[in-house]
């Protein structure tokens, strides 16, 4: 039988910090005088309450975890945190249902992006800071997750990174403890970085504050209904780089902090992923220019489609114009490269860099037995061996995932979807990309017309996508629970 009271445990800590920090959007409400403040202080007392609760009552020996803890609170935390994240939305603005509300905090801090409220102008202040806390508070956590369970979990070829990072295997919560630590500080120092620029380039403190927290998270909230096309510019450029440093792997940047540069320029997978966003780039950027209408500027041109490709890419899911007005190729190269996204050890998304590079290992080697089968083919990455193992929970991962998708785009027509919402959701769902397109979709990129039971496919692919599949279906199996 599992005990979970060490698991219970750690999430009611988070939980009782996840109270806390609704004192910011309370201050924020309360400094601009909206008796909007009232509703984060009763959601916080209740959310803190419930937290401590829950800590006391499972207080005791918290020293190590087994792997089916790691599986349970990790799966556990995605879970619980959008049903206290989604109070203020239900109590207060915008007064949402509780579908859209747990949709909208689930979207939060699985750093994807989609919004369900159809109107984001109107909301206060305090509203639109905390939906921006989801989203850093989720980014930060899959890192930390990224680095301690899955490569011990075994969970889509994480078992490679083990030696990479931190030997956590048989004493995961006091390694979490120095991971998180290392990861919040380059976290701090890149948001703080990104608040800095913003206001530097123009954007007023609070506008800063808030896309920053979304940048770095690669989350993509905006408190406009324009999102980034609000902001143009400078600003763009600027949001570029920030998006692209929280999508590589955060372990370089502690190996940078520490003094040590090689790693990060002999990085494969940051390499491939630079390369494939210049790529990318350079074809829209192309295409566009072909059939440029007159009137258009070519650096203008340029501007638009980098910042928004590496907002898909990555995951982030700004948008400062409307990328459908595009064209059908455009379209279908965002497409790959949301379902592609950033590197793994990063707040990006989707199959993740790596495992596209070992799936290409792969079918090479394959390709090469095939003209002379009786030779050898080591699998090799960054010049180590890839083990069978690693390379078969790859190839699992990656058919999960695909099979996902397409159940996701079938489920989503059924309720009744136009089949270019149907797949743009699904997409957008279970790649945690953010951007959804189609005639249901209003102006502002919102699934607020959306049938409910389309609205909770999402839910699911959301958090399904942001937990790597295999580490919330395991949970399916009976064999796990009888230990």
């Amino acid at each position: 039988m599992i005990d979970i009271r060490p698991v219970a445990h750690s999430i009611g800590k988070i939980i009782t910090a996840l109270g806390v920090a609704m004192a910011l959007p309370m201050a924020v409400d309360w400094w601009q005088g909206n008796p909007h403040w009232t509703v984060f202080l009763e959601a916080g007392a209740v959310t803190v309450a419930i937290g401590l609760l829950i800590t006391v009552a499972t207080r005791g020996d918290q020293q190590s975890l087994n792997i089916q803890q790691a599986f349970l609170i990790t799966s556990g935390l995605w879970a619980v945190l959008p049903v206290f994240g989604a109070i203020p939305f239900v109590i207060g603005e915008p007064h949402a249902s509780l579908t859209d509300a747990y949709f909208e905090a689930m979207s939060g801090v699985t750093t994807t992006g989609t919004t369900a409220f159809p109107e984001l102008d109107r909301l206060s202040y305090g509203v639109h800071l905390w939906r921006t806390i989801l989203h850093w508070s989720g980014g930060l956590g899959i890192v930390v997750v990224a680095m301690v369970f899955l490569p011990v979990m075994k969970v889509g070829g994480m078992q490679f990174f083990r030696s990479e990072g931190f030997d956590t295997l048989g004493k995961i919560l006091p390694r979490a403890g120095e991971i998180a630590a290392e990861m919040t500080r380059i976290y701090l120092l890149l948001t703080a970085a990104c608040i800095l620029t913003y206001i530097l380039l123009g954007m007023t403190g609070y506008d800063a504050i808030v896309h920053a927290l979304s940048t770095v998270s690669t989350g993509g909230f905006s408190s406009y209904d324009a999102s980034f096309g609000a902001f143009l510019g400078p600003l763009e450029w600027a949001a570029s780089i920030f998006m692209v440093l929280a999508s590589i792997p955060f372990i370089r940047m502690v190996q940078v902090m520490r003094g040590s540069f090689t790693p990060i320029w002999q990085d494969t997978q940051i390499r491939a992923y630079l390369r494939w966003i210049f790529y990318a780039c350079a074809i829209i950027v192309l295409y566009r220019l072909l059939v440029m209408k007159q009137g258009d500027h070519p650096l203008e041109v340029m501007r638009e489609t980098v910042f928004n490709t590496i907002s898909t890419f990555s995951g982030t899911g700004f948008a400062s114009t409307d990328m459908m007005a595009w064209g059908h190729l455009p379209f279908t190269v965002l497409i790959i490269c949301g379902l592609i996204g950033g590197c793994t050890g990063s707040t990006g998304c989707s199959v993740k860099v790596f495992r596209y590079l070992v799936l290409w290992q792969a079918v090479r080697a394959q390709i090469r037995r095939m003209h002379s089968p009786h030779r050898v083919y080591p699998l090799r990455y960054e010049g180590r061996p890839l083990d069978k193992d690693i390379v078969d929970s790859v190839m699992a991962f990656f058919t999960l995932f695909m099979l996902t998708f397409g159940l996701l785009i079938v489920g989503l027509s059924l309720t009744g979807l136009h089949p270019k919402t149907a797949l743009t959701a699904a997409w957008t769902a279970i790649a945690n990309v953010g951007p959804t397109w189609g005639p249901e979709v209003t102006s502002n990129g919102s699934i607020a017309e959306f049938p409910t039971a389309a609205k909770w496919m999402m839910i699911v692919g959301m958090y399904l996508g942001r937990l790597e599949l295999i580490s919330a279906l395991v949970l399916l199996m009976p064999k796990f629970w009888r230990g």
